[in-house]
């Protein structure tokens, strides 16, 4: 008799740590009816031969709230539910090599101090009294985690199982699933035991979620690398050393030669992340096979070498060890090595919880993370990291392995701001990329297009290595000074290939659209800017809202916004709604043609008329083509956006391009343009703009129409313009030494942190170090000195008024 249910709310495919931790933290939340299925026993996949290190550290503000609360949970976790834990909190020292893995170390500590966690830097001879068999040559420096460690992977599964169990959800084991289908508003999953209805299902299948994605429809971007870790027998004198401390060694990693050196009970554990690694199951050859479970593939030391015996040289005891064993094992990796967390992109009431890289550190925060989703339909701390749909239809197959080969070999590597990753490029390309690209063009994918960055000239090093820096000065530096002072002074033009942009049209339109943002809708013939909040008030999204008509609006939005907005949008269309929603970005493109001549330059090529004011657009013809010019520019200069079809792009640009050359047009990249935006305080989206904060936080009141009788998120907003906000967002001039301020950089007054960067740059038009921010709101008053740490200095800064640093009135927008 089948114990399969023909029911429940929630049906989670997948028994490793991280379905364990869904089905657990969905039951807490008082979901219970939920059921998880495993095609073979618990812990089957990834989970049974992983390591279980549990580090808290991440260069991602967001993945380090995820690790950070796993290792909380994990602390308590088998008390809470009467279940023996072998959890061995070691603390860790992760190795530097360089000043600029100092600089990525000491960003950490400050993200970890106001995340609660106090990590520290060890100098050479610190690091030799936590871990006195280590040789310190060529080391600069070393991050303390005293909150890392290593768990067994088995018992944090069953422990959660246990945990989920005791509060009323089931786990079927030895149940696989072979297909999904949709009916009557319901998933019907089908096993050789029967079939289960559900209101939602979660895709937690490990390596296997590509094959489950299939079944409903879904090609989920990831790829399997092939992980080795090798254990060695006990070792006399660190057998002795341990009895007599009476603890383990603390984890040792050397992040720039890729590898962790993990005590095991008196043996060691060496894991590397080789650069000569290997994919499984990507040929015809090398086939997924259908079960896979408890097993390993054949071992392939000679990849391991170099790693073992750099390792040998950095604790010389490891080489009076014996080899035990090896461990080959599969694991997922997503192109940019984050799982996938969140809605399954274009499938109702589906949800992801897989392709972990990390899956046992960061279990915990996933399982906490999905159950909101599901439950909630939104999550406490702002997920785009790790969100299903920052990725759209580019990334096929051989996109995803040539990028998860890349992460596997540069797991540790620094991701530097001015470093573009070359696996996987030019899946997306400008109907000027050529063009653009003889000009001298850096490129850099947005959502998979290729955008110019900056603009090369002979001469000028553009090697990979001269990228390998937190500063600010490069090659790049004098070119993007020059592009940024030419759209001062004269004009340049950007390709903008990949905005993202969604036609709605049809009667009902213009009512929807006023009850979903916080703001006006544009009346015909106008743009506008359009913010959406959730029901908390947070802000979702930005997007520009062109009115073509009374009912017909084009709604644009970021590149890597595709598939989050849209669904977004889809998700509040009324059911039988008149008005038709469509995503159209395919048929567009758009180049942004800005400064003081951009008008001269449009009068000699176009018949628009150049008088209309700010905010306004018009169908035009350049060089024969139609084209809709939209007065406005995210460069603070007077300026014009050129909305294209993709066929006339280039016709259209050639006719711009040829008759600026006697205006002084020349091209900017992506890089100067976030440094003209952040000069007039202008926010970017995923950093200054996310659901971390509300829209009164954000400082963007002046989008809020409370006249309106209602609108999404407005009871919140009212709320919390009652009891006052508790942070206000701010624009920072900083005293800054070689480096400007990266995300999540803290704020500090006296010795307490009082906010956080949501960006920053250098602005060449007021020569000063910019950054934007969120401050404790007492302190967000115009003059107020604080302080900045950046890399872990602290530099003075000075809270500016509530207005844009270069041209405060606007005026030259409104020329």
């Amino acid at each position: 008799m089948s114990n399969l249910p023909s029911h429940a709310r929630v049906v989670i495919i997948g028994g490793g740590a991280v379905g364990a931790s869904s089905l657990y933290h969905l039951a807490k939340a008082g979901w219970t009816d939920c059921v998880l299925l495993e095609k073979n026993e618990l812990t089957a996949g990834s989970t049974w031969h992983a390591a279980g290190n549990v580090p808290t550290f991440s260069s991602s503000w967001s993945i380090m709230n995820m690790q950070r609360y796993s290792a909380s949970l994990y602390r308590e976790l088998g008390a809470l539910v009467d279940y023996p834990m072998n959890y061995h909190v070691t603390g860790s020292i992760r190795l530097g090599h360089s000043k600029e893995r100092l600089q990525e170390f000491k960003r950490v500590v400050g993200m970890g101090r106001y995340q609660g966690t106090d990590l520290d830097i060890l100098t050479p001879d610190e690091m030799r009294g936590r871990y006195p068999f280590l040789e310190t040559h060529e080391l600069t420096g070393a991050l303390y985690d005293p909150y890392d460690g290593d768990i067994d992977p088995a018992q944090l599964t069953q422990a959660l199982a246990k945990g989920a169990r005791d509060m009323g959800a089931k786990i079927i084991r030895f149940c696989p699933v072979t297909g999904a289908r949709r009916e009557n508003d319901e998933w019907v999953i089908s096993t050789p035991q029967g079939e289960i209805r559900c209101e939602y299902v979660v895709n937690a299948a490990g390596y296997y979620a590509r094959e489950v994605g299939k079944m409903f429809g879904r090609d989920v971007p990831m790829m399997v690398m092939s992980h080795q870790y090798i254990l060695f027998d006990e070792i006399p004198e660190l057998a002795a050393w341990s009895k007599e401390a009476g603890h383990k060694l603390p984890l040792l990693r050397d992040v720039d030669s890729s590898y962790y050196l993990r005590q095991e009970k008196y043996g060691m554990n060496l894991g590397p992340y080789e650069k000569n690694c290997r994919a499984h199951w990507t040929r015809p050859d090398d086939p997924m096979p259908e079960d896979f479970s408890f097993q390993l593939f054949p071992d392939d030391l000679d990849r391991l070498e170099w790693y073992l015996n750099d390792a040998v040289e950095r604790v010389p005891m490891l080489g009076t060890a014996g080899l035990s064993r090896v461990i080959n094992g599969p694991i997922p990796y997503a192109p940019d090595g984050n799982p996938l967390i969140g809605p399954m992109p274009g499938v109702p009431n589906a949800f992801e919880a897989c392709v972990f890289t990390f899956g046992i550190c960061q279990a915990g925060g996933a399982g906490k993370v999905l159950a909101e989703w599901v439950t909630e339909g939104q999550t406490e701390w702002d997920m785009w990291s790790c969100d299903p749909r920052r990725y759209t239809n580019f990334t096929d197959q051989d996109y995803c392995i040539a990028k998860g080969m890349e992460i596997y070999g540069h797991e540790y590597a620094m991701h530097f701001p001015k470093h573009y990753w070359p696996a996987g490029r030019g899946k997306k390309l400008s109907p000027i990329h050529d063009r653009i690209a003889a000009l001298g063009a850096q490129f850099k994918p947005y959502n998979g297009w290729e955008r110019a960055m900056w603009y090369a000239k002979p001469g000028d090093d553009t090697s990979e290595e001269a990228t390998q820096t937190w500063g600010r000065e490069g090659p790049w530096a004098r070119r993007i000074e020059e592009e940024c002072l030419a759209v001062r002074d004269a004009a340049g033009i950007l390709d903008l290939p990949g905005f993202s942009r969604f036609r709605v049209k049809g009667e009902g339109a213009r009512e929807w659209l006023t009850g979903l943002i916080t703001g006006r809708v544009p009346k015909p013939g106008r743009i506008g800017l359009a913010y959406f909040a959730d029901d908390k008030g947070r802000i979702v999204t930005e997007m520009s809202v062109m009115a073509i008509e009374e009912d017909f609006f084009f709604l644009i939005t970021a590149a890597t916004a595709q598939w989050h907005d849209f669904e977004w949008l889809q998700k509040h269309r009324p059911s039988g709604a008149a008005f038709t929603l469509d995503d159209v970005t395919a048929n567009f493109s758009c180049q942004i043609l800005t400064g003081p001549k951009s008008r001269d330059i449009l009068a000699d090529v176009s018949d628009a008329d150049l008088s209309k004011g700010w905010l306004t657009h018009q169908t035009a013809q350049i060089a024969g083509r139609y084209c809709q010019l939209v007065r406005v520019s995210f460069a603070g200069e007077l300026g014009w956006e050129i909305h294209t079809k993709v066929d006339d792009t280039a016709a259209i640009f050639e006719a711009v391009w040829a008759a600026g050359q006697k205006h002084g047009l020349r091209p900017f990249g992506m890089e100067a343009l976030d440094s003209l935006r952040i000069e007039k305080g202008y926010r970017a989206w995923k950093g200054d703009l996310s659901t971390d904060y509300t829209v009164l936080q954000g400082g963007l009141e002046r989008f809020v129409d409370w006249s309106k009788p209602a609108f999404k998120g407005k009871a919140a907003l009212e709320r919390e313009k009652q009891r006052g906000v508790s942070k206000r967002f701010v624009t920072l001039t900083v005293e800054a030494g070689e480096c400007d301020a990266p995300y999540m950089s803290t704020l500090w007054s006296g010795g307490d942190v009082v906010g956080e960067t949501t960006s920053g740059n250098w602005g060449y038009r007021v020569g000063k170090s910019i950054a934007l921010g969120m401050l404790r709101a007492d302190l967000a008053v115009p003059g107020r000195e604080i302080e900045v740490e950046i890399f872990g200095e602290r530099f003075k800064a000075v809270v500016q008024p509530d207005q844009p640093l270069w041209d405060p009135s606007n005026e030259r927008l409104r020329d």
